[in-house]
């Protein structure tokens, strides 16, 4: 079994920055992909980025050149560095993670932009 441990959320002005993280620990051999989703209130979840186990990322149109996504495999961790906020980015954010074909949800963190 592995378990997700977010933090870094909270309540930010427009224009802001935070940055959240995501620690794995538990049954681990390989982690494989990691990742961040959203959810909007009424809407459905969707991909934010995700980093392979090689370095090798992805990021929403939406959120490139303001969100970076970064892992220390050392310490199974991920991380999503979020600049520039705007009140469409409220959402809460679920850290995702693969281990070998298993793929594993985060509790979420509320993330608020307010304008």
């Amino acid at each position: 079994q592995v378990q997700l441990v977010e933090s870094g959320g909270g309540l930010v002005q427009a224009g802001g920055s935070l940055r959240l993280s995501c620690a794995a620990s538990g049954s681990i051999l390989r982690i494989n992909t990691m990742g961040w989703y959203r959810q909007a209130p009424g809407k459905q979840r969707e991909l934010v980025a995700t980093i392979t186990s090689g370095g090798r990322t992805n990021h929403a149109d939406s959120v490139k050149g303001r969100f970076t996504i970064s892992r220390d495999n050392a310490k199974n961790t991920v991380y999503l560095q979020m600049n520039s906020l705007k009140p469409e980015d409220t959402a809460v954010y679920y850290c995702m993670v693969v281990v070998a074909t298993i793929t594993y949800w985060g509790q979420g963190t509320q993330v608020t932009v307010s304008s």
